[in-house]
């Protein structure tokens, strides 16, 4: 049975699951019906951040293009363009013994893609959340539903996994930007072209 977070709610992932080595993080939603004519095409991505907050370097933001990290502790499975059909609509890997020893913290976000030219924002979105789950039992540890808290934002910080005493735990952020990537990258330390 997986733990329903709500807000700000922190909870243990490896403690209370001692065998656990890899994580399936799984992000999804719907667009409201209506048509703003152009396709949503949310991304999601894995900001791996070291104790400043920051990426270390270009190489540890991991989205649709930059797969993966070299350690291949963070494998991004690829982008879907439309947000169609049930369930996840973008996974990404995490091997936690693989995370690099100066990466304390990997924050997962959603961004809208194009979301100023299509004239798109989160208010549009629904039923959003991000799941993690036991990659090696298939089993669903976490589940953060994000509500419908978002009006104008173009990106969201869903939550993140963090290093605490040498275990892993989740942290439920759900907190929105606007300026889409951009602003994330900023946010995080990285430099923009």
């Amino acid at each position: 049975m997986p733990i329903n977070l709500s807000k700000g709610q922190k909870v243990d992932l490896t403690k209370g699951n001692p065998g656990l080595k890899s994580v399936m993080v799984g992000l999804g939603w719907d667009v409201n019906a209506f048509d703003s004519g152009a396709d949503f095409d949310l991304d999601a991505a894995a900001f791996m951040l070291g104790a400043n907050g920051k990426c270390p370097n270009d190489k540890d933001f991991i989205f649709y293009g930059n797969l993966a990290h070299a350690s291949e502790s963070v494998v991004h499975q690829g982008d879907n363009l439309t947000g169609e059909g049930e369930g996840d609509d973008e996974q990404i890997l995490v091997d936690l013994t693989k995370v690099p020893a100066n990466i304390e913290r990997i924050a997962f976000t959603v961004t809208i893609y194009d979301a100023d030219k299509r004239h798109q924002n989160f208010g549009q979105v629904s039923n959003s959340f991000i799941r993690l789950v036991d990659n090696s039992s298939g089993q669903e540890l976490i589940r953060y539903d994000l509500g419908e808290d978002f009006s104008i934002e173009t990106a969201v910080v869903v939550g993140e996994l963090y290093k605490h005493n040498g275990e892993w735990k989740f942290n439920a952020i759900g907190s929105g930007f606007q300026g889409g990537l951009a602003a994330l990258c900023g946010h995080y330390g990285i430099e923009v072209a």
